[in-house]
């Protein structure tokens, strides 16, 4: 029975190592293939189930693949890693992978569509555009201290140290030129920002699931169409907690013998998703330490610190969201107002 059953693509960006199995679980297939031959192979292949490791690339070649018949499997490459034999190349890779996803228990990852991938790219843009405006403001900050000249915290604070710096006849000719460059590069990142934002906020008015979740504390505008966007399927998780884990927002667990022990967050999943929850948690949790908004947060605080009400916060956020991108429901305050059982 030499009929492929079950196919493993072990990519890279100009080799790929395949690996397939029959019925039987007899290894019938062990190829390489250059990229511009892979789809040429598949389409003369009977309709059978492929595996990739998902990347950003695998999720084109999933579609790819799809429109040719074949049922595609993205697994998260740590799940791939422990099926690894002793030492490791292309084809014992490949091998792993196959074996990974052969196994009942196996979690797989939805597969996007261009069109979200084009929204995360988005996303992804103005994300490295406040992280660049944030390395741009440190180096400002850093000159002018240098010539005894400071700033309060803040992004609309740099503008006017910038105008300030440019203009002070106590700063040497050569710093001021070189302020005025910085000055001239800090606008053109807030141009691109202030873009970015416009055409990520259009996208939130095109989505009813987004407006939908932005009604809830910490999310907001930004943060909800990242969440739908990165969150393509929220059948796939059997409960809220699994969620909120998935994103990374729940104690590791070092538990043996009987005894239970909790750590630190996971910090599994995706980090920019996880760090805008907590982001937009800690602007909610500087509300309540003034005393205004959810009791149980502000209960929360007196006996922890606002660092971790706000992971709190944000694991609790994950878990409303998640109920409603399953339920359909309108935004409910009641969940995030009252105390969890103990």
């Amino acid at each position: 029975m030499d009929e492929i059953t079950r196919i493993f693509i072990d990519t890279s960006k100009h080799v790929f190592q395949l690996h397939g199995v029959n019925g039987a679980e007899v290894v019938v297939l062990r190829r390489k293939l250059r990229r511009e031959q892979l789809l040429a192979f598949f389409a003369k292949l009977s309709p059978t189930v492929v595996g990739l490791e998902a990347c950003a690339a695998s999720h084109h070649w999933a579609r790819e693949l799809a429109a040719l018949g074949h049922a595609v499997r993205l697994l998260p490459p740590q799940y791939v890693k422990a099926y690894v034999k002793r030492g490791k190349n292309d084809g014992r890779d490949a091998e792993a992978g196959c074996e990974a996803m052969s196994r009942p228990t196996m979690r797989f990852v939805p597969v996007k569509s261009a069109q979200t991938q084009a929204a995360l790219m988005l996303a992804s843009l103005r994300d490295r555009l406040v992280r660049e405006r944030t390395r741009l403001g440190n180096v400002i900050r850093g000159h002018a201290a240098e010539f005894g000249l400071t700033a309060p915290k803040g992004v609309a604070h740099v503008a006017p140290l910038l105008a300030e710096a440019a203009g002070d006849a106590r700063v040497p000719a050569l710093a001021r030129e070189l302020f005025v460059d910085l000055a001239r590069r800090w606008d053109q990142l807030a141009d691109e920002l202030r873009r970015a934002e416009r055409r990520l906020l259009a996208w939130h008015r095109s989505s009813e699931l987004s407006q939908r979740l932005a009604k809830i504390p910490s999310l907001g505008p930004i943060n909800a169409p990242m969440l739908v966007m990165k969150v393509p399927d929220p059948a796939l998780f059997r409960s809220g907690r699994d969620f909120a884990a998935w994103i990374g927002l729940t104690p590791k667990d070092h538990s043996t013998a009987g005894r239970q022990r909790l750590g630190v967050i996971t910090r599994a999943g995706d980090a920019a998703l996880r760090s805008a929850l907590i982001v937009g948690a800690t602007a909610v949790v500087k509300q309540a330490q003034r005393g205004k908004g959810s009791p149980w947060l502000i209960k929360l605080l007196k006996k922890d610190a606002p660092k971790l009400a706000a992971v709190a916060l944000a694991n609790r956020v994950a878990r409303i969201a998640w109920r409603m991108m399953l339920s359909g429901e309108a935004y409910d305050p009641k969940p995030l107002m009252r105390e969890l059982p103990a």
